[in-house]
């Protein structure tokens, strides 16, 4: 087809639409169908299990395994956006880490405990597909958009992404709650991750196709080339030092993103766990609800963000988000019936799109005049994972350690807390300039 131009209403609206496709990932394996299933394979009374040749809490075992794969990809994409930027085809790399994704979310289809290694395998391939096509998917931004489109189509991609994961997540809830057997329920969940899988790798072809394969140089990948992404990331930390403005959001972001990450990622376990439910029926309807709950509020959330940062300021805006997010830590200490959970789910709901989509765009928009900006997201996503494993290995052992995911997430308000610090200390522009 036709290259389309810088700023392209087709080209923008085509990369948007690969959070159409991918979202499914996060809001059905994520955060709320398999975590679901993943609890119940377990005995309310006994929730642990033997692996790695240790025994572990049923939820840190969880946590851990995901926070592994974070170090994995925070590890690997530096290496692989690296040979992207060398070769100049990092659509290839968005398309691989797509596929294997896919396929591992259909493989979750054989989630048992009698095979939890090969088990936590396909949950491991879901999770690096989803994280690892990202840093190339986030690269893009700047390439096909304006600096003055950028916040606009960000949020766009969100917004469509949590509409499209909600179709297909009602799709599962009725799938579910169709049947009144507990085994036929969960059958229903396999099937669920399965059509994750095919949703994720079928929608994905219309951004594939319309978007630009990159800057073609020609040249071959050699040994020299492999470490050339973490030679880079040298560099951008070299020029960051001397751009006050980046460097210090960078690292507010590494901070605040570290626990807004891990409350996502952990969300559902803990009302799954701690909250009061009548019974397995009440807990499987209303923890899936409080998911439908976060995701339509969060389209509206996003909208709001974005209004609210061209008014006051990406900055001033993500301040205001964390200090709602700082208060969420101790509510969510504090409840314990289903009508406070779904309250807090509208919360988070209100606050999570808002501050994914701000943090990317503000990003977008700090960096310098650059035509490499694959290895400048490549660091944004090193960041944004080194702050998730982090987060989750500290949440993980209070979990494991004290038996309750309470005082891991109330702990997490310390994060937030420095999060706002850090922002405040980010200069303006004409600060800058001076």
């Amino acid at each position: 087809m036709e290259k389309l131009q810088k700023g392209d209403k087709k080209l923008l609206n085509a990369w948007a639409f690969f959070d159409w496709a991918n979202s499914v990932y996060t809001l059905t394996i994520a955060s709320s169908i398999f975590p679901i299933f993943y609890s119940a394979l377990f005995i309310s009374e006994v929730k642990h299990i033997e692996a790695f040749g240790m025994v572990f809490k049923s939820t840190a075992l969880i946590t851990y395994v995901t926070a592994f794969t974070f170090l994995i990809v925070a590890f690997t994409s530096p290496i692989l956006s690296g040979i992207a930027d060398y070769v100049g085809n990092k659509k290839t790399f968005m398309k691989f880490f797509c596929y294997v994704g896919s396929a591992g979310c259909i493989g979750l289809y054989w989630f048992s405990i009698e095979n939890i290694h090969l088990s936590l395998l396909f949950y491991f391939m879901g999770l690096i597909g989803y994280w690892g096509s990202l840093v190339f998917y986030n690269s893009y931004l700047p390439d096909i958009a304006f600096p003055e489109q950028q916040d606009a189509i960000s949020a766009k991609g969100f917004s469509l992404g949590y509409v499209g994961s909600v179709l297909l997540l009602v799709v599962n809830l009725a799938m579910v709650m169709s049947q009144d057997d507990g085994a036929a329920k969960m059958q229903m969940m396999r099937y669920s991750f399965v059509m994750v899988g095919i949703w994720w790798m079928l929608f994905s072809q219309y951004t594939f196709y319309v978007l630009p394969k990159g800057v073609s140089s020609g040249h071959k990948v050699t040994k020299s080339v492999v470490f050339n992404g973490l030679k880079e990331l040298r560099v951008v930390w070299q020029e960051l030092k001397q751009n006050l403005r980046l460097k210090r959001y960078l690292i507010a972001f590494f901070v605040f993103s570290m626990a807004v990450q891990t409350i996502m990622l952990v969300a559902v376990y803990f009302g799954e766990e701690e909250i009061a439910w009548a019974n397995n029926s009440e807990k499987t309807t209303g923890l899936i609800i409080s998911i439908l709950v976060i995701q339509l509020v969060a389209i509206l959330g996003a909208f709001l963000t974005s209004r609210a940062s061209s008014k006051f300021g990406n900055i001033k805006t993500l301040i205001a988000v964390n200090i709602i997010w700082m208060g969420l830590c101790f509510y969510a200490y504090t409840m314990k019936t289903p009508i406070q959970f779904y309250f807090a789910a509208g919360f988070v709901g209100m606050v999570m799109g808002g501050i994914q989509s701000l943090a990317r765009s503000t990003y977008s928009k700090f960096l310098p005049e650059t035509d490499d900006t694959t290895s400048y997201f490549s660091f944004y996503d090193v960041a944004e994972k080194i702050g998730i494993v982090i987060g989750m290995v500290i949440f993980a052992t209070i979990d494991q350690i004290t038996g309750s995911m309470r005082n891991a997430i109330l702990f997490l308000f310390i994060f937030f807390l420095m999060g706002i610090i850090l922002l405040f200390r980010v200069p303006k522009e004409e600060e800058v300039s001076k």
